[in-house]
């Protein structure tokens, strides 16, 4: 397995459990939270400090996963073909051959539109 493998697995991973923590969370503060009946005050690792605990994954997923994506840029194997542009290499071949036309046959299906015809 290479490491490119590797790294596209956790980016995978991630990505899902960045999709857990966010799809858990509500758009209006209550979230996790609310479903438990946490009421107005603030309880000692209660169920009000979840939303803390879900504002701290999500930016720690969301931070991970951008490590992760640029890490792996650096794992894909480019094999070993030159990188080198041929735009800049005085030595490259500037003339390339035409592509050939097809040959005139002659019959011609094509009518031309004449506009002496037409209203």
């Amino acid at each position: 397995m290479s490491t490119f493998t590797i790294f596209l697995v956790l980016i995978v991973v991630v990505a899902f459990l960045l999709i857990v923590v966010i799809m858990v969370q509500n758009p209006k503060g209550g979230g996790l939270s609310s479903s438990f009946g946490g009421g107005g005050t603030q309880q000692l690792g209660g169920v009000k400090k979840t939303t803390d605990f879900l504002d701290k994954s999500t930016w720690t997923l969301a931070t991970l996963l951008l490590v992760l994506i640029l890490l792996s840029n650096v794992a894909i194997d480019r094999g070993t073909a030159s990188l080198d542009s041929k735009a800049l290499d005085p030595d490259a071949q500037t003339t390339q051959p035409l592509p050939a036309l097809p040959a005139d046959t002659g019959n011609d299906t094509a009518t031309p539109v004449d506009a002496s015809t037409e209203e």
